[in-house]
């Protein structure tokens, strides 16, 4: 009996984030209340309020369920690729590989892009979910910290000065991404993401005096 009412509640708390999901991304967070989303579910709101404290929460564990790819890639520690002296262009290999990662993500994982379309075009920073500005900080930032640090490794290794500060560079890299993926995002038919990604980034990257193709 405590198993199966565990587990009900496990599917009660899916159906309302599955519901969420989907509302938030049709007609948007602050147009959609914790009626909508129970009415959604088949669920009273009352059911909402057991499982999460208010809609901040909801949104907070909708977006833990499928971590962003940038934020999956570059928010932890340092890799040994970037420590290695094996290379000058190891640790931008690294980069380059895991950017094309989390961008055959987004492709090929529709929850991952329905969830990154509601954190990039379907909410706004209100204070009631004031959280999401600081995710998008955090992932931004976790970013330049990897990609900049990559950048010194090689051209450390290589003997190479940057032709702009290598934070400078990192932030170049993030908005080529983001506008990337962005773009994409409005019209996913335009191009393909990865591709676009792999020879862009090959581009930026002999830009700034490296080879990693």
């Amino acid at each position: 009996m405590v198993r199966r009412t565990k587990e009900e509640a496990l599917e009660t708390r899916n159906k309302l984030l599955d519901s969420a999901e989907v509302l938030f991304q049709s007609q948007g967070v602050s147009r959609t209340t914790l009626q909508n989303i129970a009415q959604h579910a088949g669920v009273t709101r009352g059911a909402v309020y057991w499982h999460f404290k208010d809609k901040a929460d909801l949104f907070d564990a909708m977006m833990e369920r499928v971590t962003l790819p940038l934020e999956s890639y570059f928010s932890h520690a340092q890799s040994p690729e970037e420590t290695s002296s094996d290379s000058g262009t190891q640790a931008l290999m690294h980069t380059r590989n895991a950017i094309l990662k989390a961008l055959h993500q987004i492709v090929n994982d529709p929850q991952t892009r329905s969830v990154l379309e509601i954190a990039s075009q379907k909410v706004e920073y209100t204070e009631g979910i004031r959280n999401i500005r600081l995710r998008h900080l955090t992932a931004c930032n976790g970013f330049l910290c990897r990609v900049t640090q990559g950048l010194d490794t090689a051209s450390r290794q290589k003997n190479l000065t940057l032709p702009v500060p290598s934070v400078l560079a990192a932030r170049g890299l993030h908005a080529l991404i983001d506008g990337l993926i962005q773009n994409w995002l409005l019209d996913p038919q335009a191009f393909e993401l990865a591709k676009a990604g792999q020879s862009t980034m090959d581009i930026y990257f002999k830009g700034l005096g490296f080879t990693v193709s």
